[in-house]
Order: C-alpha cells, then sequence, then structure tokens
C-alpha cells in the first residue's frame, strides 16, 4: 500500500468521525481551542489503535486464508463502505441530520467521548484485519490514520460550528465510497486486473 492508498483510506476512515465531530461543533455554543483539541484527540487515537488491533487479530489466521486474503479485504471494506452509504442516504435531508446532530451534545465528558470514539472506530479494527493481509508497516499505517483522523475531526468541530449538519451526510457518502473503491482495487490488483 502505497502512501496516497494510505492518505485515501485514512480520510475515507476519518468520515465517521468527521460526521460526529460536525455535530459535535454544531452543539458547542462558544467554541475554544480545546473543543477540536479534544475531540481530534479522542477520534484519532481510536482510529490509530483500532486497526492496530485488527492486525494483530488478522495475523493469528492470515497464513491460513493467504489464498483468498484479497477477497477478505475486498468483503470487509465493501461492506464497511456500503454501510456508510446507506446510513448518509437515510440522513439526506438537513431536517434528519440536525435530528441525528440533537443526540450529540456539547459534552467532552469521558466516557461519552470513549462511547463516541468506539463507534466511530469499529470500521477501523475491520481495515486493520486487512492490513494483515497486505504488506503494510503497521506503525506507520495507524500512526498516519490516527493523525489524519485528529486533523479531520479537529477541523470538523470547527465546520460544524460554523456550516451546521449539512456536511454530516456527505461525509459520510464520501466515506463509504473511498472505502468500497479500496476494497475494488485491492481485489482487481490480486486477480491481476490492475497493475
Amino acid at each position: 500500500m502505497n502512501l496516497l492508498e494510505l492518505l485515501i483510506l485514512s480520510v475515507g476512515l476519518a468520515m465517521d468521525a468527521f460526521a460526529v465531530a460536525v455535530c459535535k461543533g454544531l452543539s458547542i455554543k462558544k467554541i475554544s481551542v480545546k473543543h477540536p483539541v479534544i475531540v481530534g484527540l479522542y477520534f484519532g487515537i481510536f482510529q490509530a489503535v483500532m486497526p492496530l488491533i485488527g492486525y494483530f487479530l488478522g495475523k493469528q489466521f492470515s497464513d491460513k486464508i493467504s489464498a483468498i486474503d484479497h477477497w477478505v479485504a475486498f468483503i470487509l471494506l465493501g461492506i464497511i463502505g456500503i454501510n456508510m452509504i446507506r446510513g448518509s442516504i437515510k440522513e439526506e435531508d438537513e431536517e434528519a441530520e440536525c435530528e441525528n446532530c440533537k443526540d450529540v451534545d456539547n459534552s467532552l465528558k469521558v466516557k461519552e467521548m470513549l462511547i463516541l470514539s468506539v463507534a466511530t472506530s469499529i470500521d477501523a479494527l475491520a481495515v486493520g484485519i486487512t492490513f494483515a493481509f497486505l504488506k503494510v508497516n503497521i506503525l506507520a499505517a495507524t500512526s498516519f490514520i490516527g493523525v489524519v483522523t485528529f486533523l479531520i475531526s479537529a477541523a470538523g468541530v470547527y465546520i460544524g460550528n460554523i456550516f451546521g449538519g449539512k456536511l454530516k451526510s456527505k461525509a459520510e457518502m464520501a466515506g463509504g465510497i473511498i472505502l468500497v473503491c479500496l476494497g475494488t482495487k485491492i481485489l482487481l490488483q490480486h486477480l491481476g486486473i490492475l497493475g
């Protein structure tokens, strides 16, 4: 996996966190520097740790399914991407977006942030499993994913505070499309269709 592919994957994974960060920003009356930093740190750390966990879980059985590893990567990324796309379609109209953002308040309490961080990084766990089948420097990849997620989430808080929830479903749609495309590319490369 080259740097551009890793960047695209990182952005795709960060879209769930971005959508929640937009809602956080929407719910904050008076924003300060601590809000985007705290949200970015929680989401960035979890997006870095979850693929690492998935990688080590995947390594446990990677030698047993190496003949079909490209299919596993394709299926996992496809399922995650399609679920993100379906979720974004359900939230298409602006009224639904604002309703969903009401569930996320401006609290930065540990318990709430942990729940949101786990919820937005479950897909990264599955991506970590696919990393076990690919030639990936796992520490560099997970660090990169964490930094990209931090930056996108921090920006999401500001964007949500300024523009509201209009971008939430579009971000999830974009993230889903990116993951489906990456899964398809991995499959086509392993089948020899792409170089």
